[in-house]
């Protein structure tokens, strides 16, 4: 099993749990990191760091530090606590309503990601992101239920996490990629202490609902 696919001109690489480098057009953009084996050269750090919400696996300063550059931009909720140097900009479930950031000549959107009846992940808390980058959408749900936002996604690419009871588990993640209909899947949010789940259910699940779906499980 690999931990990376390139689509397109542009490889995907899992760094596990929730975290991905998405590398091409010169570009590397980098979401969630978290418990990284070991810091990256210089030149493989991010130009753009992506955070969902405020939680220690999600938003980890040791992994942060790892990965940022000086000139590096940063998006993260206003609801993280943590203060950055250098260009990081605060932002909010109310950005979604705007056309969008253009950074370095990335577009992103910020999107809802939220729990349905579970406490872990009140609305507001945290964001998802749809990165457009060589001409692919790549959508991040975050921390994230089935919400009925994402019926509206459109992505190429979805990173849905699968790993159950503080994210959508199997079933629920499978449901939302039937909804958003992307060319590929990637399921994260999961192998982690206390979080188990199986890509593989969750595979087949995808294909008995679109079998157009390809999904791609990767290792970290």
């Amino acid at each position: 099993m690999m931990n990376s696919v390139e689509i397109e001109g542009i490889n995907i690489r899992w760094l596990g749990h929730s975290g991905f480098l998405l590398d091409g057009k010169g570009k590397k953009i980098y979401i969630d990191p978290f418990e990284l084996a070991e810091e990256p050269a210089f030149d493989d750090k991010a130009d753009i760091l992506l955070i969902t919400h405020e939680h220690y696996d999600h938003c980890s300063p040791e992994d942060i530090r790892k990965v940022r550059r000086s000139d590096t931009t940063t998006l993260i909720p206003e609801s993280c606590p943590l203060e950055f140097r250098g260009d990081a900009r605060r932002i909010a479930e109310g950005d979604i309503l705007a056309d969008g950031l253009e950074i370095k000549g990335i577009r992103i959107e910020v999107v809802p990601a939220y729990n349905l009846g579970k406490p872990y992940h009140p609305r507001e808390l945290g964001v998802g992101y749809i990165i457009e980058l060589g001409g692919l959408r790549i959508y991040h749900a975050g921390d994230s239920d089935f919400i009925p936002e994402m019926k509206t996604i459109k992505a190429d690419i979805a990173l849905l996490p699968v790993g159950g009871t503080y994210t959508m588990d199997e079933e629920e993640a499978a449901r939302a990629a039937a909804a958003i209909s992307p060319r590929f899947v990637i399921p994260m949010h999961y192998g982690s202490e206390g979080i188990e789940a199986d890509p593989e259910k969750f595979k087949a699940l995808v294909c008995s609902k679109n079998p157009d779906i390809n999904v791609i499980i990767l290792e970290s």
